[in-house]
């Protein structure tokens, strides 16, 4: 029995570690492929060190390109590696291109395959993310789902009940697993900032960053809420481009650094007042941290995190992000609870599944 748990992209990393770990503990046979959709130090690498992954069994090193080009390239790449190491079982999460690309040559070969993290739907197919989750649900096996609106997605395209598992969701296994010990730096010290007293942002998708007056908008908006609370604003690559090219200006009170490796950007998360965000993984892991999160989206893919979360959406509507923000100051922010089976357990339930297959 060959298992192949495939990552590539940040997102992935916290997702598949903890099935990483789980595997190596029961001794199960297993390996590890990058595929090199992030390649950089501080977007990949140094997520292997901090989540104690051991280096890629594997590293397809694909780098950059359109979203063409990359999926082309991982399935060129990974079909040798499926062909030459006689894979029996691939493990892909998420929904960046490496998941929908290896699940592509998966189904092909006739390889099983499960979906770490199916079912979520944003309805939105302009988004790439939302082509590849349904592409990799329909050529999946198993699919593990995070809360019960992805059940629900999954049935009503037709997938039997026989293939869905209701797990819980790996990253907050990553996150219970790692949270001491992110605390333990109080990274907020070296931006010269107290527990409580600043706001994180990300930002990073290309509805917001694309288009150099949409950006200019967005920006507008973050610097009239760094009036009330400073904002530490570490800064994707794309989005840094996009700053650059479009001449556009932070306030002082933007405190802008290179992307953060994971520990420190948890912990300072789980001590900052509030997060401003257009991730789908931070969605999730403010509200297992139970911190106010302001999603400058249209909608999500991730329900539960407004429905029992901290979670709420509200694009780019200025007053809309003035509202909550007074909200969250004036502690009429609603608290949040831990949505179902988000315990730390995800990854032994999944573990559990394939081994009985196994």
């Amino acid at each position: 029995m060959r298992i192949c748990n495939v990552v590539g992209a940040r997102p992935n990393f916290m997702k598949i570690a903890p099935i990483v770990h789980e595997m190596k503990k029961r001794k199960m046979p297993h390996f590890v492929v990058h595929t090199g959709q992030h390649y950089d130090r501080q977007m990949s690498q140094v997520f292997f060190e901090e989540l104690g992954l051991p280096c890629p069994d594997i590293f397809l090193g694909v780098g950059p390109g359109s979203h063409a080009e990359q999926t082309a390239r991982i399935m060129m790449s990974f079909e040798k590696v499926c062909l030459e190491h006689k894979i029996n079982l691939v493990v892909v999460g998420g929904d960046v291109n490496s998941t929908a690309a290896c699940a592509l040559v998966a189904a092909k070969l006739g390889i099983p395959l499960a979906h770490v993290e199916a079912g979520l739907r944003s309805f939105d197919k302009s988004m790439p993310e939302e082509i590849n989750r349904i592409i990799t649900d329909h050529l999946s096996h198993w699919l593990f789902t995070t809360e019960s609106s992805a059940n629900d997605n999954l049935r009503g395209e037709g997938i039997a009940d026989e293939h869905i598992y209701f797990v819980g969701n790996c990253m907050i296994d990553s996150l219970l697993r790692h949270l001491d010990i992110a605390l333990k730096s109080a990274p907020w010290r070296q931006f010269g900032f107290e527990p409580g007293s600043y706001a994180v942002l990300t930002l990073h998708r290309p509805a917001n960053v694309d288009d150099v007056e949409v950006l200019r908008h967005v920006i507008r908006i973050i610097n009239q809420v760094s009036e009330t609370i400073p904002i530490l604003f570490p800064v994707h690559p794309r989005t840094r481009e996009r700053l650059i090219r479009g001449r556009l200006d932070l306030a002082p009170t933007v405190k802008i650094s290179e992307p953060l490796p994971y520990l420190p950007f948890l912990g300072l998360m789980a001590r900052a007042r509030l997060v401003l965000t257009d991730s789908g993984g931070i969605q999730e892991e403010t509200t297992a941290l139970q911190i106010p999160c302001l999603t400058l989206r249209p909608h999500t893919e991730r329900p539960v995190t407004i429905t029992d979360g901290t979670n709420r959406l509200v694009g780019t509507d200025s007053e809309q992000i003035r509202k909550g923000v007074s909200e969250i100051f004036n502690g009429s922010w609603v608290q949040g609870e831990q949505p179902p089976l988000w315990d730390g357990k995800a990854s032994p339930r999944i573990v559990d599944i394939l081994e009985r297959w196994i």
